[in-house]
């Protein structure tokens, strides 16, 4: 079978309750698949309404399908009985068999039965009366059940991609001052290979307390990795040209009749900092994009590019210092234990995330990924979608 793309919403009151990272850690490691695509939506009631019509298969039993009728109004319309906005976080994977492997091996069925092997058996709640009548119903994840459905399922969500997705900044409300959006990016490690690291990862910043207002998977290309981290290369000229000359000084103060002094291997440095700094700002770019530099043509750094990141934007009262402090020193060695970076760093480097450091730079960093909340038709998601829905299967 040729590959099918497949989706999974993460549901309003999984993302409330911050059970985000610990769904996302299981979708990650268990799925078999190619994770191509994340993106926030906030239902409208129009969405809403045509959602209804799609989501219960024709064999559905009938209490079932009322539940996720009535699900879908206390949860997903923007006026629910909960009083939150209803944001949902949707995940795209692509690979063989992928709506039947999502639903049947990673989510699981609605089950009475407090087990946890499945996605909805650990997140999920489902209680019937002895009569079999539903009285309680969290799916924790919502998907498409039947392949032959899977379709009209994904047009939805690429028909409203733009009109109810997106940056859903400044729509929660707040009653602390000082409310402050920061990107926080994972890096391109989390992504090697399945795990549940970045899920991982997400669970850890939860305990900041703060929301996810929008999400996007890409590959960083050369020159926005070179935009993103353009201030480092002024700040490695001065700050390694020390390590610079204490490696000249250990090199060649033996390598001569005369003496060689730290004072000569200053003079050195002064000389060899500045091609220090562009090799390791270099050495930084090839590991966010899988791309040296030195290897390709300018004209080609705006489309090279392969690794992928998750860029994440969280929302609430001081946000830049509260993300910070759980994400740790840069160093993993340094960073206090239980940080993302102490936890999932494995050095300078590859140290887990990044993450904005001040309101000024959140701003930047998010103009160079996309998620700035002006982008105005471009989509991935619906990129994607339309593309395969276009295409043979």
């Amino acid at each position: 079978m040729s590959d099918q793309l497949a989706y999974v919403l993460v549901t309003p009151y999984s993302l409330y309750k911050s059970r985000t990272g610990g769904i996302v850690g299981r979708l990650l490691a268990h799925a078999r698949l190619e994770l191509v695509a994340t993106r926030m939506y906030v239902f409208s009631e129009k969405f809403v309404d045509e959602y209804q019509k799609i989501i219960c298969t024709s064999d559905m039993d009938g209490r079932l399908a009322k539940a996720w009728h009535n699900y879908l109004d206390e949860h997903l319309r923007p006026r629910n009985v909960w009083g939150y906005l209803p944001r949902c976080f949707l995940f795209l994977f692509r690979g063989p068999n992928a709506v039947r492997h999502l639903k049947e091996d990673v989510i699981g069925s609605f089950t009475e039965q407090p087990v946890g092997d499945t996605l909805r058996g650990a997140y999920g709640d489902f209680i019937r009366d002895q009569s079999g009548e539903i009285h309680y119903f969290e799916p924790a994840v919502i998907t498409c059940p039947d392949p032959k459905l899977n379709d009209a399922h994904l047009k939805l969500l690429a028909d409203y991609s733009l009109s109810d997705g997106g940056v859903l900044e400044g729509r929660i409300k707040y009653t602390e001052p000082n409310v402050q959006v920061s990107l926080v990016m994972l890096k391109p490690d989390n992504f090697e290979r399945r795990s549940r690291r970045p899920g991982n990862i997400i669970d850890t910043f939860s305990r900041t307390g703060l929301r996810i207002v929008a999400a996007r998977l890409f590959k960083m290309t050369v020159a926005k990795a070179e935009e993103f981290y353009g201030p480092l290369k002024e700040i490695f000229a001065r700050k390694l040209k020390g390590n610079v000359a204490q490696e000249v000084y250990e090199r060649l103060h033996n390598a001569f009749s005369f003496d060689f002094a730290m004072a000569d291997a200053d003079k050195v440095a002064d000389m060899l900092a500045e091609r220090n700094a562009v090799s390791e700002f270099n050495r930084i770019v090839e590991y966010m994009t899988g791309v040296n530099p030195d290897d390709i043509s300018p004209a080609e750094k705006a489309s090279a590019g392969r690794t992928k990141c998750l860029a994440l934007l969280y929302e609430g009262p001081n946000a830049i210092d509260r993300i910070r402090e759980v994400l740790g020193s840069t160093d993993p060695s340094k960073a206090e234990p239980g940080t993302v970076r102490s936890d999932f760093g494995r050095d300078l480097m590859r140290n887990g995330a990044h993450a904005s450091d001040s309101p000024e730079n959140a701003a930047r960093e998010r103009q160079i990924i996309g998620l700035s909340g002006q982008e105005k038709g471009d989509c991935d998601v619906t990129e994607i979608i339309r593309k395969y829905l276009a295409g043979p299967r």
